[in-house]
């Protein structure tokens, strides 16, 4: 969940960074280039923030790594941000290896201050074909790759079995396929008491999850090649307008987000527990916060369907990318294998769910979703054992094996600025300040602009 994506640069700091990257932009493009600077036997790391089990000891098998071959590794604890990164280029102080969020390999790329790692994978015999596809296009920019995948993060909705039968709603017709139906069971699900909201009925997740509604007609937010942005689309405007209407039969934007800033997702008095949510779309890595503070609140996920009841998906996550004047790009791309390699994987997964048994042996291990084919089968099939608890089982299943319906936005000159148009299209909506099609019709100027500029 790190690395979100962030308004670009601003100004001053793009100019420097186009001064810093023009000698060698030409050959930036078709080719990884030449490096200026000579390696120095230090793999210096810009951008990992938090790190969690599964992040720790993926570390440590890539520092061990590096280490038995001589090298050694400055790795300090610090979450990405865009300006500081480009300011570190501008300064000349490159770092060797920077971990962000995918979304940002597009507008990074169309400025040549990544390498392209053609070199990378073919020096270090990297298979790309143990990649999640949508992954792997989510990191590529004008048919070279600037980056390797990490998690997926895909999203699944989440149903309150309490909350449903409280409601008299079956869980079975809880479904994004018919959207006058499922606007029918958000208004049975939702509780208004003395003109005060208790209980969302079904969450759209907008602004963030936007594509995914738009993905519903088949359509995407920006073309294949990434510049041409398709904002304001009819599918778009379509898909605007009917997740507001779900908002507004909760009485509108204010009370909907008044009350949903309440929820504790992350504690025991999470809204499962609570019965403060009826559904909502959500990604992987909740499954393992709700198994670990409350087991015996019972779930359904469900696959996000489009509307012909198909299960699709969308992919966001972090990546790897070598920084163009990286003076260590032969240890950057070592590292980048190990992080995202399959034994890896399976040995943190396997640590993990070790360390959970040793401490309680009802400790949940909901698996790992990562953008490895391989290695997520490999963890399914041979290192993840069910709980016992049917609601969880199935969703591990379900989160197996929704990753071959996803999908993940293309890369753009104007990533960023993209997200962000749309976002502030849809809070503008949210707010009543525009309709759906004025606010998109908006952001589709703000974002081709954006593109036009950049690439």
């Amino acid at each position: 969940m790190s690395g979100r994506w962030k308004r670009f640069a601003a100004l001053g700091a793009a100019s420097a960074l186009c001064v810093v990257v023009t000698a060698g932009i030409a050959s930036a493009r078709p080719t990884e280039g030449t490096v200026a600077a000579a390696p120095n036997g230090t793999l210096n790391i810009y951008g990992m923030g938090g790190r969690d089990d599964v992040a720790q000891g993926r570390i440590n098998i890539a520092t061990k790594l590096i280490e038995d071959g001589g090298g050694k590794v400055d790795n300090p604890v610090g979450g990405y941000n865009t300006q500081a990164f480009l300011a570190q280029l501008a300064s000349g102080n490159v770092p060797d290896l920077v971990y962000f969020g995918r979304g940002e390999v597009g507008s990074l790329a169309a400025k040549g201050a990544l390498l392209p790692l053609a070199n990378c994978i073919r020096s270090e015999n990297i298979d790309t074909k143990q990649y999640r596809a949508a992954a792997l296009r989510e990191v590529q920019y004008k048919g070279q790759t600037y980056a390797l995948p990490e998690f997926t993060n895909q999203i699944t909705i989440i149903v309150s079995d309490d909350v449903a039968r409280a409601a008299g709603v079956n869980v079975n017709s809880i479904s994004t396929k018919n959207w006058k139906q499922l606007r029918q069971i958000n208004k049975r699900l939702l509780k208004i008491e003395d003109g005060k909201l208790t209980r969302i009925g079904f969450d759209p997740k907008i602004p963030e999850f936007f594509p995914l509604w738009v993905k519903w007609f088949g359509k995407d937010i920006i073309s294949k090649d990434g510049l041409k942005a398709q904002l304001n689309t009819k599918e778009a405007v379509a898909a605007l307008a009917y997740t507001l209407s779900l908002i507004r039969d909760h009485g509108g934007w204010d009370r909907f987000k008044a009350f949903r800033d309440t929820f504790d997702f992350f504690g025991r008095q999470n809204p499962l527990v609570r019965d403060q949510i009826g559904a909502w779309p959500m990604e992987s890595f909740i499954y393992n916060v709700f198994a670990d503070n409350s087991p015996a609140e019972e779930l359904t996920a469900k696959y996000f369907v489009n509307r012909k009841g198909g299960p699709i998906t969308m992919f966001s996550g972090n990546g790897w990318a070598i920084p163009r004047g990286a003076q260590d790009p032969d240890l950057a791309c070592k590292w980048m294998k190990s992080m995202t390699s399959v034994d890896s994987w399976v040995s943190v997964a396997r640590t993990r769910l070790n360390a959970r048994r040793a401490a309680n042996p009802q400790r949940a291990f909901t698996g790992l979703y990562t953008a490895n084919t391989r290695a997520d089968v490999k963890i399914f099939q041979d290192i993840y054992q069910p709980m016992g608890r049917r609601w969880y089982d199935d969703a591990v299943e379900k989160l197996y094996t929704v990753p071959r319906y996803g999908f993940a936005i293309a890369p753009s000159p104007g990533s960023a600025e993209l997200r962000q148009a749309y976002i502030d299209a849809i809070n503008r909506a949210l707010a009543g300040q525009q309709t759906p099609k004025q606010a998109l019709d908006q952001a589709q100027r703000e974002a081709q602009a954006a593109i036009d500029k950049n690439k």
